[in-house]
């Protein structure tokens, strides 16, 4: 008991030392003995003047080098000492004789597996080393591949008769999604950027702005080119924003759709938004550095073009503190993107673009000015408005991360709920409840815009009200909330009249299903927080037309890219650099390589020998359109 206690007072006696490299050059490699036996092998260099813990101290309970798998199915041999330990007296453990190794390390161990051998494993290296008075643990996790060839082989990944390029039938080609994407996302940021205007950190800066235009330009022409030049430099100052995305090294269109639905990722803009939230609340206040404001301001009495460009980038850091939570919604917006980066500058230069704006016209307009109205009272209205937005967006991210994870802990109805009250909160807000009940003795007055935008926001909360009671299916909000089938109710109303599919992410079992029925393959390539996704499932699959047609025509089968569910360990493998480990990675990485497509939803059709019938198609919304492409696959099948 007393070695236990020395091992853990020098353990937290080195510690705040930090994490030293002990080890270099781990090196892991297999050799196969039998159908379920393979020796695992591990050899290390040990860096000069430190020693590592051997096997053979288990009676001082000092555990050594060891390999360990987080998997039940898994039994382990005794190890085997692959080069011979030495004995010396250890300082930190009473000059105790202990084994330990110097200057390398190897050893090795028999793995038994209860079922096949599946292709990878992730191998936990554990144990204790010293160097004087410092005792530091060793961890490291090591990729073993044991066999490349053992691709788990009654999992396909590859559809070797597929030609994406030469579908059966020519009919069905969809819309350019990557284009739609940008558009959708510019036109998102230069909404951004319009709301960011009426924010009280912007609006108060036209004025300022156009007086000190007003002294520097000499005379008209001077002015509208001073004019141009600093809405130029403010959008350029947005563009430069999205700069870093594009340097990044192997940023992929995948990598982004797969933080889009990452767990963590959606947990950490949930928090960020409830940050901004409070913030837009009152409850502080998000600067930039005054060191770099003021740094900035003083740069704007340089000459001509200097000074306007400075004048552009104290406008962008001075704002930020109202455009930050807005920006970080248009980069969110910019994550599931199939399009990457450029997303993210189309949305940085439509926010940038309605910014520059007004600034630019009033610039080069002074006395448009007369129009504007007033900065007033109505701005703090805006900005707290504001506020119950971001509060409504956080859940939606905190939707997501449940939906990924199935925690079940905000189903359709709960999540329905929390908005329907976020409404009510801000109805009141606008309408002036909060005020009266905080001032009793005098009302203070609510202006006409304000009160018709609290009805507006009033009629917006009963409409979620007939969706929380199941009255309505909210196709206004469709994608937003989780979908129907993630209900409090085993059977929803709203969902009358939609389709389920045949089998769920298993593509071997729904293609057996296609061959025994004889009907063509429907591949639904979807995501647990695909927004899209819900909308095609709850507005254009419960047109009776559409669930009929699937029903009677097609094995339809969900695939899910983001489920974290980990594939059975004799599944899981590596394919080229990627590692194959849950649902969600052989799905996409199925979805890339036989459609070259990583966005969702993807519809695909497939005959029962898996050709392709016609040209896969994505977010669909008319209905007729769908139906027709479904038409036409089908009969592609019967010829």
């Amino acid at each position: 008991m007393k070695t236990v206690i020395l091992i853990l007072f020098c353990f937290f006696l080195s510690y705040d030392h930090g994490y030293a490299q002990v080890v270099s050059g781990i090196s892991v490699k297999s050799n196969k003995w039998s159908k379920n036996v393979v020796e695992v092998e591990i050899r290390g260099e040990i860096n000069k003047g430190w020693i590592v813990y051997s096997q053979d101290n288990q009676s001082i309970g000092l555990n050594g080098l060891k390999m360990e798998v987080n998997n039940a199915e898994i039994e382990f041999g005794s190890p085997k000492q692959r080069c011979t330990p030495v004995i010396i007296n250890d300082d930190l453990f009473n000059n105790v004789p202990l084994a330990v190794f110097k200057g390398h390390f190897a050893f090795s161990q028999l793995l038994h597996f209860k079922g096949s051998i599946p292709g990878r494993l992730n191998i936990l290296l554990s144990g204790f080393a010293s160097k004087g008075q410092k005792f530091l643990p060793i961890t490291d996790t090591l990729n073993l591949v044991i066999d490349a060839d053992n691709k788990s082989s009654h999992v396909v990944l590859d559809i070797t008769s597929l030609e994406i390029s030469k579908p059966l039938s020519n009919c069905g080609i969809g819309k350019s999604e990557s284009h739609y994407s940008i558009l959708a996302i510019f036109l998102l940021g230069f909404a951004g950027g319009l709301l960011g205007l009426l924010t009280p950190c912007v609006f108060p800066m036209i004025p300022l702005t156009v007086s000190w235009f007003s002294g520097q330009s000499v005379n008209k022409a001077s002015g509208i080119k001073n004019g141009m030049l600093y809405g130029i430099f403010i959008i350029s100052i947005y563009l430069l924003g999205s700069l870093p995305f594009h340097l990044i090294s192997g940023l992929k269109p995948e990598l982004l759709n797969s933080l889009s639905t990452n767990v963590w990722v959606n947990l950490f803009f949930f928090g960020v938004f409830v940050f901004f939230a409070l913030s837009f609340f009152g409850l502080f206040e998000i600067t930039v550095s005054g060191k770099l404001t003021n740094k900035a301001d003083s740069k704007s009495d340089l000459g001509s073009i200097a000074g306007i460009f400075f004048m552009a980038l104290t406008l962008a850091l001075v704002s930020f503190s109202c455009t930050g939570p807005i920006l970080g919604s248009l980069l969110v917006g910019s994550l599931s993107s199939s399009s990457g980066a450029w997303a993210l500058t189309a949305g940085m230069g439509g926010f940038g673009l309605a910014l520059a704006l007004p600034f630019t016209l009033f610039a080069m307009f002074p006395s448009w000015m007369k129009a504007l109205p007033k900065s007033g009272g109505w701005l703090a209205v805006f900005k707290k408005s504001l506020a119950f937005v971001e509060v409504g967006l956080a859940f939606k991210f905190l939707s997501n991360a449940d939906l990924v994870d199935h925690w079940g802990i905000l189903p359709r109805e709960v999540f329905i709920g929390i908005w329907l009250l976020i409404a009510m909160l801000l109805a009141a807000y606008l309408l002036g409840a909060f005020e009266r009940s905080a001032n009793l003795n005098g009302r203070k007055k609510i202006g006409y815009g304000r009160i018709a935008s609290g009805g507006i926001v009033l009629m917006f909360a009963i409409y979620l009200g007939a969706g929380l009671f199941n009255k309505s299916s909210l196709e206004l909000l469709s994608g937003f909330p989780p979908p129907t089938s993630y209900s409090l109710f085993k059977h929803n109303k709203t969902h009358e009249g939609g389709i389920k599919p045949d089998v769920m992410n298993d593509y071997q079992a729904a293609l057996a299903l296609s061959k025994k029925t004889g009907k063509p393959l429907m591949l639904d390539f979807t995501g647990w927080a695909c927004v899209n996704c819900r909308k095609m499932e709850e507005n254009v699959w419960t047109k009776p037309e559409v669930a009929a047609y699937i029903r009677s025509h097609f094995v339809l089968i969900s695939l899910y890219v983001d489920d974290r569910k980990e594939l059975p360990l004799d599944q899981q493998f590596m394919y080229g650099k990627k590692e194959i480990k849950s649902v969600g990675d052989l799905y996409a990485t199925m979805e890339s390589v036989n459609f070259k497509q990583v966005t969702q939803p993807l519809y695909v059709l497939l005959s029962k020998d898996e050709k392709l019938l016609n040209t896969p198609v994505g977010y669909t919304p008319d209905t007729g359109e769908y139906l027709k492409w479904l038409q036409c696959g089908f009969e592609a099948s019967r010829k």
